[in-house]
């Protein structure tokens, strides 16, 4: 056992990544052993990683599916990735090891994959999970945002007491395409008087330009993988 963590150790130095993303979530109780989920890297002066140790393995369970649901999309399938539970642990435990000590008090996620992530995550991390919903699907009170689509428009909300002003919340979906929901999912934060700490995604698809939406915005935004194309 020590020889094992020991050379994980020395790669992750090697590879100048975040070593403690190599190791899995704690789950006794759920609170973080020191040696597990150490506070600083081991090169405190580099900028914090942009990616997950299991970035590459998390990305090559994802099935691309070619002109589906129209021709000329490049659907990208995280069903697999999900129905591998070795990976789906990777996944979830990479967002683990990001937001650990980011002082957060809630998870947005996004109707409604982004309830996947949001869900195990907020529990792993104690923090309360809120659903953002499309509009018509929430009973009480809510805040609602509209969004242009290609053709037409979308509206999501929250309920009115999703937040309370000050939380920092993450907003988290399994993929940033334009980055219409994303951003107005920020909106409905800022709209609550709560802080948007980043926006949080599997994938990212760089080429639509939503990641760039969002950070001209002013939000932080890390994903896992990108893909090419559309």
């Amino acid at each position: 056992m020590a020889a094992d963590y020991n050379a994980q150790l020395a790669k992750a130095q090697e590879n100048l990544t975040e070593w403690s993303v190599l190791l899995p979530a704690s789950t006794a109780g759920h609170t973080p052993h020191p040696l597990l989920y150490p506070r600083t890297l081991p090169y405190p002066n580099r900028q914090r990683q942009t990616m997950s140790a299991y970035s590459q393995e998390i990305k090559d369970a994802i099935r691309t599916v070619a002109n589906w649901p129209e021709d000329g999309v490049m659907f990208r399938d995280i069903m697999p990735l999900l129905q591998n539970r070795a990976v789906f642990r990777k996944l979830i435990d990479s967002f683990v090891h990001r937001y650990q000590d980011q002082q957060l008090d809630a998870i947005a996620a996004i109707d409604a994959r982004g309830f996947i992530l949001g869900a195990p995550l907020a529990y792993e991390l104690g923090l309360s999970l809120v659903p953002v919903r499309k509009k018509g699907k929430l009973p009480f009170k809510t805040v609602t945002q509209s969004y242009d689509l290609e053709y037409g428009s979308a509206t999501i909300e929250l309920h009115t007491d999703a937040f309370k002003a000050g939380d920092r919340v993450l907003v988290m979906d399994d993929l940033i395409a334009t980055g219409g929901t994303m951003l107005a999912a920020c909106e409905l934060v800022r709209q609550l008087q709560a802080e948007v700490v980043e926006v949080a995604a599997i994938i990212d698809l760089p080429d639509l330009k939503g990641s760039e939406k969002l950070r001209n915005a002013g939000f932080d935004v890390y994903a896992i993988c990108e893909f090419d194309g559309h």
